[in-house]
Order: structure tokens, then C-alpha cells, then sequence
């Protein structure tokens, strides 16, 4: 009589959904009587509703080891063992109670969730083994709708997470299971697996060891360690290499770096960038670029390997690329340096769609006033018509157009103030120079007008000699 009045206390508790004083009073139901099946059966349920899955199992299958007919006490267990991810235990105990009772309709919708939990998990691992993580998400989330204590659904949830790059998520399944049992050897490697794809690679190998502490045969665990121990020392090797001039060396060690584990992106990332550093110092850039691209590829919001890629983009007169990269890069980091490699680019990019006067006069940018006036008389009487009188009319234009890009050119960088404009890359038509009204005609003759002047004379028909004062 006294274990049915903390019985009938405990299922008033029940029906208040006060689950901590209800398991009280089941409790000392059963310390008074304990081989009374249905104080197991009644604690269970109310275990399950405090989420204690695996103390709830141990009851409800003591209720049956009672009795044997009892209904309930199979559904719990089942419940219990669907709950924790057990699908095929449940199956035999809603098989049995549905023995006791075929008409139970609890009983046959549980077997169904039941199968439905094997199906996920069959197609969960065909799909783990074919890659498609996000398959493998999908799944373990319908069956943890299920099973919603079950470790090894949300462990296998949280490693495709983690191999998705979705980092957060991914830690904050592996937390949770380390709050409840913080020697899980899966959610230790999963949390390892999180900081290793984060490139914080000496923390990773930390949770790695204490993960093999625990399950000193946990595969996934030895060769993630073994991936990070020898990245890490790659890469420190080959940073010392470029630090100390290396590069040859420096370069050899970051591509064995790069076979180690295609899986980590964002130290591969860091590795693609470092190499293309080491090509940009020996003057591959292409290669450099080639690099760059890669690691922008694996990480899009990788500022330093987007400016190194602007800057050889811009060693290599690909002006508008760098444009490109140097905008990506001011919208991530609005600074005064980045701001300022932007306009520059700007200004290449516009320099480079005029014409190029220096080239045109064939002198460098750093050419002297003596050196452009004799580049302009060069190429002055290279050009002028009356040279090429002779030739057909496809030649003769195309004489006349290069005779007035050359004094174009020398109107321009034989003038300081027009120079510098020009350098700056400042639109000259702006500034009032009009080239469209140009006649270089003008510019020959006063340049050759004068003392030690210059004339053309015939000496046969289509044949001309230059005669100098």
C-alpha cells in the first residue's frame, strides 16, 4: 500500500509535467516494492521525458524482465532504443508487443519510424562513401527526428559539416556531445577536425591525441593527426626556406605541402598564396597568377592572395584584372592602403588605353629632353610622306598616320607640364589639347626650320634625298 501511494503521487507529478518530483516518488515506489514491473515502466516514461534516453532504457527493461507481457514496458523500450539510434533493437520490441497485441497501432506506426531510420542510414553511408555530404546531412537530420538522442547520427552529421566547411555548426553539434560525455572519442575528432580545416592545426592536433586516448584505434582520428602533423611541419619548413631566399627549396616544400590532404582549404589556400609569392620572387608571374587564382578559388575572401594576384597583374600590364581584384579587395577592407592600390590601377588601366608616346618614340619613361628631340628627329624623317611618296596608297596612309602619332608623341613629352599630365594619367583632351586638330606639320618644320635646317629634293621621279644646312 505504501509503494502504490508514491506511485499514485508520482503519476499526480506525471499529469503536472513536474518530471524531477514524479521520478522522485517512482523511486521510492520502487525502493519499497521493486519487483513491481509497472514502477520501472512509469520511472522510464518519465526519464524519457527528461531526455535521460539511456536511464529510461534501463528501466524499461527491467519492466519486461518482470513481466514479460507487459505492453507498455516494450513500447518503452523500443522508444528508448529508436531514440538512441538503435533502430533494429526496436524493431524486435515493437515486433513483440504487436505479438502481444497485433491491433496496437502505437505500435505498428513505431515500426515504420523504425524502418524509416535504417533507410536514412543505408543511404547515409553509400553517400558518405560517394562524398555528397549534404546527402549525408539531409539524412542523419530526418533520421535524428527520430532518434533525437542519438550521438552517432549527429557525430556523422557534424563530420559532413565539417568536411562542407560549415565550421560552426559543426563545433557546436561536438560541444554538445562533450558537455554530456566529454571522453566521446568521435565528437573529440570532430571538434579536432573543425580547428584542423580552420588552419588552427596545432590546437586540431591537441583534440587529435585526446581522441586516441580514448579510442586509441580511432582511424579517422590517427590519420587526421598524422595530415596535420606533417602539413604543419611542411609549411613551416617552407616559410624558413622563403624567409631565408630559398625559394627553390621554399617552392619544392610548399607543393608537397599541397599533396598532403586536398580536404583542407583553407590552409591550402594559405599554401597556393605562399607559392605564388615564392613564383612573383622569381619572376613566374604568370604562374604566381596561376597560384593566386587557386587560393581564391578554395577561400574567395582571401584578401592577401587577391593582392598578390592584383600585383602581378599589374607587373604584367593586366591592368584591368587588378582593377578587378583591387576592388574585391576595397570592398572587403575599406582602407587608406587599399584605396590607394585601387586608384593606381585605375590610372594604369586609363594610361594604358591611350596611346603610349614613349613607345611610340621608341624612349623609355625616364628618357631626357635631348633624348626625345633625337628619338623625334628619327622617327620624324622615318615617317614624313614625302619619304614614302613613291609607295602604294595602303603604304602612304599608314605612313601619314604614324608621322602624326610621332608628332603627337613629341607635342606631348617635349612639353614638362604636358608631360606630367600625361604621366599622371590626366585625359589631355580635358586639359584643351585637341589631337583631332593636330597637324604635325607644324611641329616638323619648326622643329627643322632654322640654322642647319632640313629640305627634301627630287632626284628622280618617286626618289627623294635628305639635305641637311
Amino acid at each position: 500500500r505504501e509503494a502504490e501511494a508514491f506511485k499514485e503521487q508520482g503519476n499526480a507529478y506525471y499529469a503536472k509535467k513536474d518530471y524531477n518530483e514524479a521520478f522522485n516518488y517512482y523511486t521510492k515506489a520502487i525502493d519499497t516494492c521493486p519487483n513491481n514491473a509497472s514502477y520501472y515502466g512509469n520511472r522510464a516514461a518519465t526519464l524519457m521525458m527528461l531526455g535521460r534516453f539511456r536511464e529510461a532504457l534501463e528501466d524499461a527493461q527491467q519492466s519486461v524482465r518482470l513481466d514479460d507481457s507487459f505492453v507498455r514496458g516494450h513500447l518503452r523500450e523500443g522508444k528508448c532504443h529508436l531514440s538512441l539510434g538503435n533502430a533494429m533493437a526496436a524493431s524486435r520490441c515493437f515486433q513483440r508487443v504487436l505479438e502481444l497485441d497485433h491491433k496496437n497501432t502505437q505500435a505498428q506506426q513505431e515500426l515504420k519510424n523504425a524502418a524509416t531510420v535504417l533507410e536514412y542510414e543505408k543511404i547515409a553511408e553509400v553517400d558518405f562513401e560517394k562524398r555528397d555530404f549534404r546527402k549525408v546531412v539531409f539524412c542523419m537530420d530526418r533520421a535524428l527526428e527520430f532518434a533525437p538522442a542519438c550521438h552517432r547520427f549527429k557525430i556523422l552529421k557534424a563530420e559532413c559539416l565539417a568536411l562542407l566547411g560549415r565550421y560552426p555548426e559543426a563545433q557546436s553539434v561536438a560541444s554538445d556531445i562533450l558537455r554530456m560525455d566529454s571522453t566521446n572519442a568521435d565528437a573529440l575528432y570532430v571538434r579536432g577536425l573543425c580547428l584542423y580545416y580552420e588552419d588552427c592545426i596545432e590546437k586540431a592536433v591537441q583534440f587529435f591525441v585526446q581522441a586516441l586516448r580514448m579510442a586509441p584505434d580511432h582511424e579517422k582520428a590517427c590519420l587526421a593527426c598524422r595530415n596535420a602533423k606533417a602539413l604543419k611541419a611542411k609549411k613551416e619548413d617552407g616559410n624558413k626556406a622563403f624567409k631565408k631566399g630559398n625559394y627553390k627549396l621554399a617552392y619544392e616544400l610548399y607543393t608537397e605541402a599541397l599533396g598532403i590532404d586536398p580536404n583542407n582549404i583553407k590552409t591550402n589556400a594559405k599554401l597556393y598564396c605562399n607559392r605564388g609569392t615564392v613564383n612573383s620572387k622569381l619572376r613566374k608571374l604568370e604562374e604566381a597568377i596561376d597560384d593566386c587564382t587557386n587560393a581564391v578559388k578554395l577561400d574567395d575572401t582571401y584578401v592577401k592572395a587577391y593582392l598578390r594576384r592584383a600585383q602581378c597583374y599589374m607587373d604584367t600590364e593586366q591592368y584591368e584584372d587588378a582593377v578587378r581584384d583591387y576592388e574585391k579587395v576595397y570592398q572587403t577592407e575599406k582602407t587608406k592602403e587599399h584605396k590607394q592600390l585601387l586608384k593606381n590601377a585605375q590610372v594604369e588601366l586609363k594610361k594604358s588605353k591611350r596611346k603610349d608616346y614613349y613607345k611610340i618614340l621608341g624612349v623609355n619613361k625616364n628618357a631626357s629632353e635631348d633624348e626625345i628631340k633625337k628619338a623625334y628627329r628619327k622617327r620624324a624623317l622615318m615617317h614624313h610622306p614625302d619619304r614614302h611618296s613613291g609607295a602604294s596608297a595602303e603604304v602612304q596612309k599608314e605612313e601619314e598616320k604614324k608621322f602624326k602619332e610621332v608628332g603627337e608623341a613629341f607635342t606631348i613629352l617635349s612639353d614638362p607640364k604636358k608631360k606630367a599630365r600625361y604621366d599622371s594619367g590626366q585625359d589631355l583632351e580635358e586639359d584643351g589639347l585637341n589631337m583631332g586638330e593636330f597637324d604635325p606639320n607644324n611641329i616638323f618644320k619648326a622643329f627643322f626650320s632654322g640654322p642647319g635646317g632640313f629640305s627634301f629634293e627630287a632626284s628622280g621621279p618617286g626618289n627623294f634625298f635628305f639635305q641637311f644646312g
